[in-house]
């Protein structure tokens, strides 16, 4: 009995013992796969690394860039030591079409549109260089990158400099610059005009040109004129000084002059017109401006006789005589286009705003012809060679019935130039 007790414990304890074998092989084993499986996830990770690197060092992946700085130095040399403190009068009319102490004039009209904020982030750019690089712009026609290396400035800086001040122009400095002259201004108008073309009465002399314009792509074909190239017509009336007290330049290019009068406020409001009769052969005439045989003929606007083989010397005299007082509103324009030459060529403006940068030039054309600006003769010829490119129509008579009390004020006048004057002949 004893001895079956003691075989019975040899047994279990040799079962124990090949247990606990069996589970130190497992544990071993277990831990041999864990460490295998280790291994392959490392060389599985080591190899997409490789293969990573292989790629980027194929491929130039987008890289993610940071701000160096926070704004770019631009050079302004030119304007801070060369026009400030270099340039005389001449040169600073070839830049800016103006004389220094005319711009520092422009400068106080335009402070309270372009005058820079007195909270900003960077160092503002000043009141004077702001209404420079406007007039550079205006006045070269340069790209906005060529003026904003120019004066050291990004170029939409240029951008928005331009067009707050010509839509501050527009809104609020335009009508101190064109205004519709008093009775006493339209006086010694009419009399001066009388002094040189002998015909009484005038107060300004009435015509449109051709600016060009990048047309919108929708209604392209109303903006493009007779010559073929897309514009806005700008209509005028000058004084015998070639200052400009009317305009409008909202019609595109196919419009007729006329039809640019009859929609402009020039002639919804032509009975506000200053008068002051006098009696001329026998006739009461009220002040008139003179246009071309494109407008029509009304009591307060005087046009020539249609040429034709009835047409009689005194009335020939009368178109000479008239012709030659309207070489006003030509030599007008050629003013303003020789200073702004933006108005010679298309620019990136939209359509929308161009108008505003045609009545800013003519506002400051009345500017620079008020403080005496003359004009280079060189400025001229460039502007002649310039709009050589962009042709003008020609005039289109009009063809509506001219107003009997226009035709009797013509009669009278010419009937009074032949009476004073030699006959004159085209």
């Amino acid at each position: 009995m004893a001895n079956d007790e003691v075989e019975a414990m040899f047994i279990v304890s040799r079962l124990i013992a090949v247990v606990k074998t069996i589970m130190t092989c497992q544990t071993a084993l277990l831990v041999l796969l864990i460490a295998e499986e280790r291994r392959r996830r490392q060389m599985i990770q080591a190899n997409l690394i490789q293969t990573n690197n292989l790629l980027l060092n194929c491929i130039a992946l987008p890289q993610s860039t940071q701000r160096k700085v926070w704004m770019k130095i631009r050079s302004k040399m030119w304007w801070e030591r060369d026009v400030l403190t270099l340039y005389d009068d001449e040169d600073w009319k070839n830049n800016f079409r103006m004389t220094r102490g005319s711009f520092q004039k422009l400068c106080g009209v335009m402070e309270g549109i372009m005058k820079p904020e007195e909270v900003t982030v960077r160092a503002p750019i000043p009141l004077e260089m702001r209404v420079a690089i406007v007039l550079y712009k205006l006045a070269s026609c340069a790209e906005y990158r060529i003026v904003a290396k120019k004066f050291g400035v990004h170029k939409s800086t240029v951008k928005k400099m331009v067009y707050q001040f010509c839509r501050g122009m527009v809104t609020s400095a335009l009508q101190n610059f064109i205004k519709v002259p008093t009775t006493e201004e339209a006086i010694s108008i009419a009399s001066r005009f009388e002094q040189k073309f002998h015909i009484p009465q005038i107060i300004g002399c009435i015509d449109g040109t051709h600016i060009p314009v990048l047309p919108p792509t929708d209604g392209h074909k109303y903006f493009v004129n007779r010559k073929g190239w897309p514009s806005y017509v700008l209509q005028a009336v000058v004084d015998d000084m070639y200052r400009f007290w009317n305009i409008n330049c909202k019609m595109p290019g196919c419009s007729h002059n006329a039809d640019v009068l009859r929609q402009s406020t020039l002639f919804s409001e032509a009975h506000l017109l200053p008068k002051e009769l006098r009696e001329v052969n026998g006739v009461s005439i009220n002040h008139f401006l003179l246009g071309d045989p494109a407008y029509p003929l009304l009591d307060w606007l005087m046009k020539g006789y249609t040429h034709s083989p009835n047409i009689t010397p005194e009335q020939e005299s009368f178109n000479v005589y008239l012709s030659s007082a309207r070489t006003t509103v030509e030599i007008a324009f050629g003013r303003l286009k020789s200073r702004w030459r933006v108005l010679l060529k298309h620019n990136n403006f939209h359509f929308s705003f161009t108008p505003k940068v045609i009545a800013t030039c003519c506002a400051l054309h009345n500017f620079c012809e008020n403080e005496k600006e003359d004009i280079n003769p060189n400025w001229l010829v460039e502007a002649a060679t310039l709009e050589s490119d962009v042709p003008q129509p020609g005039i289109r008579a009009n063809n509506c019935t001219d107003s009997t009390n226009g035709q009797r004020i013509r009669a009278a006048l010419t009937d009074y130039l032949s009476a004073n004057f030699p006959l004159r002949r085209s």
